[in-house]
């Protein structure tokens, strides 16, 4: 794929540069910085929709302003869910209605989501949820039971989209339907944020129990196709984004690394080489694939060696540090009983890089059937 930055590219990137350089800082929280990108239009740049509120980019554009968003140091978005994943997917498979609902809120960073997917039961094995949705009298509303896990951003969220069994019996990928559920149900609905190893809570456990949802994606019974489609949106632009945030990392290590000495050791050395080169491999594999390459196994070929580069990485921070490594920044307390600085943060918070968004041994698999056309793993019943 030639993919090059013209000037009409860097014209659009010192508009981002600077609109970013004049806000960055001056929201007073992550809600209201989704506000603030809504109404400067910088929300929804891929859905390929008119009408909706957001301003219109080429695909090149978008890498440029996901970027320089990871340049400026910009807050973690809260409203990448509904952005990323919930719209491209309405786009692709919504009703009218169902754009004109919910795409202009997102644009707006008026509404947040987070994702129903993975189960106490169920992780990187989605077919195997038990969540289920029974339809009511009405014919329109459904009653969704069940509890949901690692659900990132939940207890921020405004809505929820859930993947639910709707046909009782039903097994594997069968069965299933893809509902947007509100999350303000109080006795419906409870989040249970959970504390993980850095001491933050992103991520949730959520119980539903008879929760109602009106609004079906797809129809009923096409949940799994997509939720298929929805995956592949996980991919693309916001890898390289995301690697523009690798990269200040890795600088930061060999920093850590030149000041503490421990650069002149050899095998470190070699070490900080190695990922140099495979974070540019990465960026060029990224490159190659945006475009769509039709390749059933590169979006699993792309979690693989990100995920692991990264874990390779927090490993090698704490590494560089040596003893030091094992002290925090701030003596312990009560009402804080450890902090993290940005190495150690970057240590454990990595360690679940080859679990989430679909574990290392679900891409092989993925990547052995799809792609080799090895024999298919045998499943259990569920």
């Amino acid at each position: 794929m030639d993919f090059d930055f013209g000037p009409e590219h860097e014209a659009f990137r010192s508009e981002a540069r600077d609109w970013l350089a004049s806000h960055v800082g001056g929201a007073a929280d992550r809600r209201t910085w989704e506000r603030t990108l809504g109404a400067a239009g910088w929300i929804g740049l891929g859905w390929g929709e008119d009408g909706y509120g957001n301003r219109r980019a080429t695909l090149t554009q978008q890498v440029v302003w996901a970027e320089e968003y990871a340049r400026s140091a910009a807050p973690p978005r809260s409203g990448h869910i509904g952005e990323n994943l919930l719209a491209p997917t309405l786009v692709a498979h919504g009703t009218d209605e169902q754009k004109s609902r919910f795409l202009p809120p997102i644009a707006a960073g008026a509404e947040l989501w987070c994702q129903g997917y993975s189960e106490p039961g169920a992780g990187s094995d989605l077919a195997g949820i038990r969540t289920t949705a029974v339809r009511e009298p009405d014919g329109r509303t459904y009653r969704v039971t069940g509890q949901k896990i690692w659900t990132s951003l939940a207890h921020e969220a405004d809505w929820c989209f859930v993947l639910a069994r709707t046909e009782p019996g039903s097994e594997r990928h069968h069965g299933l339907t893809f509902l947007l559920v509100p999350m303000d149900q109080p006795g419906r609905i409870e989040v249970r944020p959970i504390r993980q190893l850095t001491g933050t809570s992103d991520f949730n456990e959520v119980f539903l129990d008879g929760a109602h949802a009106e609004h079906v994606v797809g129809g009923e019974g096409n949940g799994w196709r997509v939720a298929m489609s929805l995956l592949g949106f996980e991919r693309g632009v916001s890898t390289l984004a995301q690697q523009i945030g690798f990269a200040e990392e890795l600088g930061a290590v060999v920093r850590a690394a030149v000041e503490s000495g421990a650069v002149h050791d050899p095998v470190i050395r070699e070490r900080l080489v190695r990922q140099w080169a495979e974070l540019r491999t990465m960026r060029w594999n990224a490159l190659r694939t945006l475009g769509g390459s039709g390749d059933a196994g590169a979006p699993s070929v792309a979690k693989l060696l990100w995920a692991g580069w990264h874990q390779r990485l927090g490993e090698l921070a704490v590494l560089v540090r040596g003893a030091a490594a094992a002290v925090g920044p701030a003596d312990w307390s009560a009402s804080a009983p450890y902090e993290l600085d940005a190495s150690q943060h970057l240590f454990l918070f990595s360690r679940a890089d080859t679990i989430y968004g679909g574990s290392d041994q679900i891409q092989r698999t993925i990547i052995a059937e799809r792609v080799l056309g090895l024999p298919r793993e045998p499943k259990g019943a569920v």
